[in-house]
This record gives structure tokens, sequence and C-alpha cells, in this order.
């Protein structure tokens, strides 16, 4: 689930400047829309080089990646790292790809297929995307590698946590698991025995050049209540405990000047301030609960504090 926005190529003033989008670029771009399949001038293209957004010219996929799928919109079985960004559709049955850097729609990615060894299939429109040919720029493979940083957050159930985390621009990618415990690997089962010492947390992946972790552990602070101890609202047992997980010494210092403050409010924080340990995912329908499920957190809603 690691995803970041390449902010760090270097291209031409060609490349970089933003084109205007004309109705029917917008309709699918701005407005999700979809354009009929086989007329797109990248369905049958056999060029070498890069597919960049549109919108934004951030590059998304290479031409070495493509393929033909037969269904009548350019298919590429993977993308460039962090350049796509993963949604759920409303309706819960299909993932959404959007440009990581601009939030322009692309089209819906799906796996299973059996297209390719990697069974991945990115349904891309073509007015979407633009073509950068080979000799244009640089290799794909000398983009330089995304920088990223990882934050980790219990507070509470982490279907809530994890569904107001994954809305703030600039968090690339989410996954809930367990944290702080003393065995290996635990089960959803094990952890809610009370047995393990785990927190159900949530570790977000986010790019920092759009949003800072203060920010983030803001939000964190918002969106449950950091007075309560071993519960969570309706959710009662210490898997359920507020405690930051942090993975620099920054992230500790902010943390605890943002602890500083609600104190300074009046509030009786009981979060902890902890080194981050081995993060285990949780099982897979964990992830993304609520978007799957198509409903809101029963738990966790924003509350104003700073």
């Amino acid at each position: 689930m690691l995803a970041a926005v390449l902010l760090s190529v270097n291209y031409s003033n060609a490349q970089t400047m933003k084109k205007p989008l004309n109705d029917f670029e917008k309709s699918v771009i701005i407005d999700k829309g979809t354009e009929r399949p086989f007329t797109g001038e990248y369905t049958n293209f056999k060029g070498q080089g890069t597919y960049a957004c549109r919108q934004c010219g951030a590059p998304l996929y290479r031409s070495a990646d493509k393929f033909d799928s037969g269904c009548g919109w350019p298919s590429f079985d993977d993308e460039l790292p962090g350049a796509v960004k993963r949604t759920t559709d409303a309706d819960g049955r299909r993932t959404e790809i959007t440009c990581a850097k601009c939030g322009g729609h692309l089209g819906h990615v799906f796996t299973g297929e059996g297209f390719t060894p990697k069974n991945t299939r990115h349904c891309v429109n073509s007015v979407s995307m633009t073509f950068v040919p080979a000799s244009e720029k640089p290799a794909a493979d000398k983009i330089p590698a995304p920088k990223t940083e990882t934050a980790i957050f219990a507070g509470g159930c982490f279907w809530g946590v994890e569904y107001l985390m994954q809305k703030t621009l600039g968090v690339l990618s989410t996954d809930v698991g367990y944290i702080g415990g003393r065995t290996e690997k635990p089960t959803y089962r094990d952890v809610c025995s009370g047995t393990t010492g785990h927190a159900e947390a949530v570790r977000v992946t986010f790019d920092p050049a759009r949003v800072s972790y203060e920010t983030l552990a803001k939000l964190f602070f918002e969106i449950h209540d950091p007075t309560q101890v071993g519960r969570q609202g309706p959710d009662i047992g210490d898997q359920y405990r507020s405690e930051v997980f942090y993975t620099t010494p920054e992230q500790k210092a902010a943390a605890e000047k943002l602890i500083a403050l609600l104190h300074d409010k009046g509030y009786k924080v009981a979060t902890k301030v902890t080194p981050a340990a081995t993060f285990y995912p949780a099982e897979e329908y964990h992830q993304d609960y609520y978007d799957h499920k198509g409903t809101q957190p029963y738990c966790h809603a924003r509350v104003k504090r700073f």
C-alpha cells in the first residue's frame, strides 16, 4: 500500500505547463466520467515511453507495463511508484484510480483477472493521459524515489480512525493493524482477548510535502477522545487505548507539543507517546472497512480542540 507523489522530476517547459482542459477532458478528469470504449487515442498505441497525467504532467505509467486486455481502454498492470491513488467507489464495488499529485480521475483498477502475472489491470481513460516518448525525458526508472513518511496512531476502533485519516489531502495510503504488544503476528481474536497487549492502530503513509505530521496528529486528537483510558466510546478494553507510536524524534516532539497544548486547554490527556514497534497488518476484512460497508464511523467524529 506504499504510495507517494512524484514531485522531483525535472521536465521541459512543455511538459510541466498545465494544459487547459476542454469540456470533454473536464467531464472525465474532473467529473469522473468515462470515454467510450475503443475510442481513445492510446487504446492500441504501441509507443515506447511514459504516460503522464494530462492535467498536471506527473508521470503515471511505463509503456513496458501496458498490455492489450481487449476491454476498449488502455490497460497497465503496474504504475510508477506513488503515482496513483486508490479510492473505493461510493457503491463499494469498484476501486477508482486518480493521479496522486493533482487528484485527476484516471479510471479504475481491477485485480484477479489473470491477464498478466501481476494479476492487475489499471483501466485508464486515454483522455486522462498524455504520452511522452522515451527520447524526450529520462527513462522512468531514473525518476528519483518518492519521499514518504509513516505515522501510526491508536485511538479506539481502527475502522473509524482509518476512515477519517484517509480523507486527508496528502495521505497516500492507510492500513489497520496491531502494535505495542507482547506476541508476534496476533490475530483479531488474540487482540480482543486482552492478553497480547496490542492496540488497534492505523498506519498512515503520507507525503510530507503536502501534509505535515503535526496536521495529522492534530486530526488524531480531534477524531477520538484522548482523555479516555482503556476504552473509546462504547468499545472497552486496553486494545482501544489512546497512543501515538512515533517513528522519528520529530514526531515524538510534535505529539508531546500537542498534548501540552491540550493540557493547557484543560484536557486530562491519557494518550501515551511510544516508540513504534512492529506493526502487524490486520486481516483483510478490516482494511477500508467503512468504505466497503458504505456506512459512517459509529464512535469517531471530529471535535475541534485546537
